[in-house]
């Protein structure tokens, strides 16, 4: 028993001695890529094709095992072709990471300059949101932030025009051309309003939930906006952040997260950011 803890120990030390700084920079980044993979793709239907993927190869190998020549030929073809098919299917996914990547390290945020009659941008959409809320008129923002959003602004109607509560308001009051869209928010500026909106996968999300709220979270994963959507039905405010919905929102939470936006300018760390900055709290 001696004799064989110390080779154990023998073979541990002579590992470590082959070790270098490379080797071990070269383990810390792999984990660090396959860690964020994995954070990437949960809560994802990625993650549910990765369990299917797991098992087929379970199963090609039991195959194998067994020497069924028919299945392990079909399970052979499968395993060879599953890169072409996850890329195919890993689309949206995989345009996020790189989105993620080629973002820069900072952001050029709008700072809440004062508008007319003394307001900031915030002031203004919090007014708007929550009047819009206490009636009942259905409402859908999107505040762009460093991915571009042209193609979607093609969608739309061009506003070109400084924020305020008034015309937020008057954009998505019923029967009128624009209020079925989103608008879009660029810094101070209302960019374009009644913009279609790409809709979510998200097969999890609630069924009392219509296509308002599926195109605000929908925009969400496409891009790293922040969107803002009041229920026709029920005047809830919800926000949609990097694919998530956050529900029931009250005058207080809204402003706290358009300040977070246009004050604080707060960096959502990229896919190798994180090395260098903690990631805060979504």
């Amino acid at each position: 028993m001696g004799d064989f803890l110390e080779n154990i120990i023998r073979d541990i030390n002579d590992l470590f001695g082959r070790l270098t700084i490379n080797d071990l920079i070269d383990v810390v980044l792999i984990s660090f890529v396959i860690y964020q993979l994995i954070q990437l793709m949960r809560r994802t239907r990625a993650s549910q094709v990765i369990k299917g993927l797991g098992i087929i190869i379970v199963a090609a190998w039991l195959v194998n095992a067994l020497e069924l020549q028919a299945l392990g030929t079909i399970f052979d073809a499968v395993i060879v072709n599953a890169p072409v098919v996850l890329v195919v299917l890993f689309q949206p996914e995989l345009r996020r990471v790189l989105e993620q990547i080629g973002q820069r390290t900072g952001i050029d945020r709008a700072q809440p300059e004062k508008l007319e009659g003394g307001h900031s941008v915030v002031d203004n959409v919090v007014d708007a949101m929550l009047r819009l809320s206490k009636r009942r008129v259905g409402a859908l923002i999107v505040i762009e932030q460093r991915t571009g959003m042209r193609d979607v602004l093609q969608t739309g109607t061009m506003v070109d025009s400084l924020v305020t509560s008034q015309l937020l308001e008057n954009i998505f009051e019923p029967n009128t051309p624009l209020h079925d869209g989103a608008v879009i928010l660029n810094g101070l500026r209302i960019v374009a309003a009644g913009c279609v909106l790409p809709l979510t996968d998200n097969n999890m999300l609630s069924k009392e939930l219509g296509t308002r709220h599926r195109a605000g979270l929908g925009i969400t994963e496409a891009t790293d906006a922040v969107s803002l959507i009041v229920s026709e039905e029920t005047g809830t405010i919800s926000m949609a952040k990097a694919g998530r919905l956050t529900r029931h929102l009250d005058g207080d939470a809204l402003r706290k997260i358009l300040e977070e936006i246009y004050q604080r300018g707060e960096e959502e760390p990229t896919l190798f950011s994180s090395l260098f900055k903690r990631r805060g709290k979504a």
